[in-house]
């Protein structure tokens, strides 16, 4: 028998949407306005990120291009560090809004979120990206603003490590929904394995070309089509 879903949780890169759109896009154009950023702001809002980061790496005396540098590195490790979190946030931000970045999301996503928000699901996102990224991401979609469908976002401030069962137990009492009710959506196992050791539904999603390799004992698909909403009931998980 399987459990009546009423809430599904999203991760964004590699299953809303291609890596390769985080990673060059988002990744890229903070990497290139990063130190002009912080020089124009290191009294305003790099402040905090200038403070962090040196902290953080143990260079007290570090200057705006030695941050810049430190920043960078961990940019290209995809170290989940919130000075650089913080960062890529508040300079994407302008990217966005500028029309410099857009949210990319595979063909089978928009259909299928927008058929379950209509059928009563209540959608949340979880991903490593800052929640100002990830409100941007959907605000900003390429094709028009899928914010609406979206009640909340979380992150690893505000959730914790995406590969810990405590974050979806945080992300379970923010929305007010047993564990068993909520279903998570995920290319990567150990982040499934966390959700599932929470007491979460999971499907494992594996697109074609995308890095993260399917692992029992996960039920996996490659399209959402694949997941069927049922108006009066929620979504049963697979």
């Amino acid at each position: 028998m399987t459990d009546v879903i009423t809430a599904v949780v999203l991760d964004i890169e590699g299953t809303t949407s291609p890596t390769d759109s985080v990673r060059e896009d988002l990744y890229g154009y903070t990497r290139t306005r990063l130190g002009d950023w912080l020089r124009e702001n290191r009294t305003g809002a790099a402040a905090p990120v200038l403070a962090g980061t040196r902290d953080a790496a143990g260079r007290p005396d570090a200057d705006v291009d030695e941050v810049a540098e430190i920043l960078r590195g961990w940019l290209g490790s995809d170290v989940k560090a919130e000075p650089l979190k913080n960062a890529q946030g508040l300079i994407c931000a302008e990217g966005f809004r500028s029309g410099a970045l857009h949210g990319e999301f595979f063909a089978d996503v928009v259909p299928a979120l927008s058929a379950w928000h209509a059928a009563g699901l209540r959608l949340y996102v979880y991903s490593s990206g800052s929640v100002r990224n990830q409100r941007d991401w959907f605000a900003f979609a390429r094709g028009g603003d899928l914010g609406s469908l979206i009640g909340d976002y979380f992150d690893l401030t505000t959730a914790g490590p995406k590969r810990a069962s405590a974050s979806y137990e945080t992300i379970a009492a923010a929305i007010d929904t047993p564990a068993s009710g909520i279903l998570f959506l995920s290319d990567h196992p150990d982040e499934l394995d966390a959700a599932v050791a929470a007491g979460w539904s999971v499907v494992g999603v594996h697109r074609p070309g995308e890095p993260q390799r399917p692992r029992p004992p996960h039920r996996w698909v490659d399209s959402f089509e694949q997941i069927h909403p049922v108006a009066s009931e929620g979504l049963r998980a697979p």
